[in-house]
C-alpha cells in the first residue's frame, strides 16, 4: 500500500476532483458525472475523470488518499462507502481541488483501477460550516483508495448520513451517459460545428478586410497592393478584377504614365526610354531591369526636381512624389496583368496623394469597363503597401 497523500484539502461547493486528461478541465463533456449511477458521492461518467462530494460546502476537510495493489478491507470507522471503475486516461492522475493546482499525483497506470470513496461526519460538515470557516478543526473526513481490477458496476457499499442519501438520490434520478457510439457522434457533431464556426470566423474577418464583401478568387490570390486599394475605391478594384486581361494591362501602362506625368517625370531622358518600352509592349530597358539600379540612378540625379504629397489619410504631407512614381513604372510591368493593373494603380494614387479620387474618376472615363460599379471613393483609412521598391530608400 502506499499513501500518496494525508492532509487537509480545500473544497468549494462540495467538490473535488481526480482528473487524468490531458486537458486536465472538470467539464463533464455535456452530461451529469453521475449519469446512471447508483451512487452520488463519486461520479465516474465521464472517461479519466471523477467528481467527489463533500459534505461540508466551503472549507477544510480531511483526505487520505492510497494506492493498493490488491482490493483492500474495508475499514467499518467509515460512514459513507462507494465504489466506482476508473481507468486513467493518461499516465498523468491528479487530485484536483476547486479551482487550484493539483494536489497530488497518484502515478497510476492507464489500466482498469476500481476506486472506493468513503466519508465520515458529513452532515455534521454541512451543518458545522462556520465553524470550520472560522478556524476550527475539520468535521469531515473521506478516504479515497485505488487499486487495480477488471470494470464493474458502481456500488453503494455504506449509507447512513443525509447528505449521502440525497446525493444517490440525484444520481439515481439522471438519465445514463451517451453510449460510446453516441459520444463519438457528438464528438463528430462538436468538431464539425467548431469547423463551421471557424470558417465564419474566417469569412467574417475577411470580408471585413475587404470592405465589406469577399473578394474574388482571383483577387485573393493575386497579392500586391490590391488590399491597398480596398479603402480608397473597392467598387474599382472589383472592376479592375472584373475587366479582361489585355485592358488590365493597358489600365497597368496608363496608371504609371499618370503617376510619371504629374511627378514631372515624363521627359527625363533616362526614364522616357522605359515608357516608352512599357507602352509598346517590350521589356524594360536598364537600368529598370533592375530596381535597386533604378533607385540608385534616382538619387544621383540632380535634375529631378522634388516635390512634395500628402499620405492618402491626409496625415502627413512630405512625402517625396516623385520617389512615389517610380513603383507604378515598375508595377505596370509585372507578368500577370491583373496584378500589373492594380499595384500600378495604388501606386498612381500614391503619387496623387489626397488627390486620388480625381485619377480614378479619370480612369473610369478612359476605361469603359470600369464603370460597371458605381464610384465610391472616400477618404482613405489606410495607405496599404508601397511594395517592392515603393518607398524613399533611407
Amino acid at each position: 500500500m502506499r499513501t500518496v497523500y494525508s492532509g487537509e484539502l480545500h473544497v468549494h461547493y462540495g467538490q473535488f476532483y481526480v482528473d487524468s486528461r490531458r486537458d486536465d478541465g472538470c467539464d463533464p463533456a455535456g452530461w451529469d458525472v453521475r449519469a446512471g449511477q447508483a451512487n452520488g458521492l463519486c461520479g465516474a461518467a465521464v472517461p479519466g475523470h471523477l467528481f467527489l462530494t463533500t459534505g461540508l460546502h466551503t472549507g477544510r476537510v480531511g483526505l487520505t488518499v492510497e494506492v493498493h495493489g490488491t482490493r483492500p478491507p474495508l475499514d467499518d470507522a467509515w460512514e459513507e462507502v462507494v465504489e466506482v471503475s476508473f481507468r486513467p486516461a493518461s499516465p498523468s492522475t491528479v487530485v484536483l481541488p476547486w479551482g487550484d493546482g493539483p494536489l497530488c499525483t497518484l502515478e497510476l497506470p492507464p489500466a482498469d483501477h476500481r476506486v472506493r470513496y468513503c466519508g465520515r461526519g458529513m452532515d455534521r460538515g454541512r451543518e458545522e460550516e462556520r465553524a470550520v470557516l472560522e478556524g476550527g478543526a475539520p468535521v469531515d473526513h473521506y478516504l479515497l483508495q485505488f487499486w487495480p481490477a477488471p470494470p464493474g458496476p458502481d456500488l453503494v457499499v455504506r449509507q447512513t448520513s443525509r447528505s449521502a442519501a440525497y446525493w444517490h438520490r440525484h444520481a439515481r434520478s439522471l438519465p445514463p451517459p451517451p453510449s460510446p457510439r453516441e459520444r463519438a457522434e457528438a464528438e463528430r457533431r462538436r468538431r464539425a460545428e467548431q469547423r463551421e464556426a471557424e470558417r465564419t470566423a474566417r469569412e467574417r474577418a475577411e470580408t471585413l478586410a475587404w470592405g465589406g464583401r469577399l473578394p474574388s478568387r482571383r483577387l485573393r490570390e493575386v497579392g500586391g497592393n490590391a488590399r491597398g486599394l480596398v479603402p480608397l475605391d473597392r467598387d474599382l478594384l472589383d472592376a479592375v478584377d472584373a475587366a479582361d486581361p489585355a485592358v488590365q494591362r493597358t489600365i497597368a501602362r496608363w496608371a504609371a504614365r499618370r503617376a510619371f506625368d504629374v511627378a514631372g517625370l515624363t521627359d527625363v531622358d533616362w526614364i522616357a526610354p522605359a515608357l516608352a518600352a512599357l507602352e509598346g509592349g517590350d521589356g524594360l530597358p536598364a537600368p529598370f531591369d533592375d530596381p535597386q539600379r533604378v533607385w540608385d540612378r534616382f538619387f544621383a540625379d540632380d535634375r529631378i526636381t522634388h516635390t512634395s504629397v500628402d499620405s492618402l489619410d491626409g496625415r502627413h504631407d512630405n512625402l517625396l512624389q516623385q520617389a512615389m512614381a517610380v513603383p507604378a513604372l515598375l508595377a505596370a510591368a509585372e507578368p500577370d496583368p491583373l496584378r500589373a493593373a492594380l499595384d500600378a494603380l495604388f501606386a498612381a494614387a500614391v503619387t496623387h496623394g489626397t488627390d486620388y479620387p480625381d485619377l480614378f474618376a479619370r480612369a473610369r472615363r478612359e476605361f469603359p469597363a470600369l464603370r460597371r460599379a458605381h464610384p465610391r471613393p472616400r477618404p482613405a483609412e489606410a495607405t496599404g503597401h508601397l511594395g517592392a521598391g515603393g518607398a524613399e530608400p533611407a
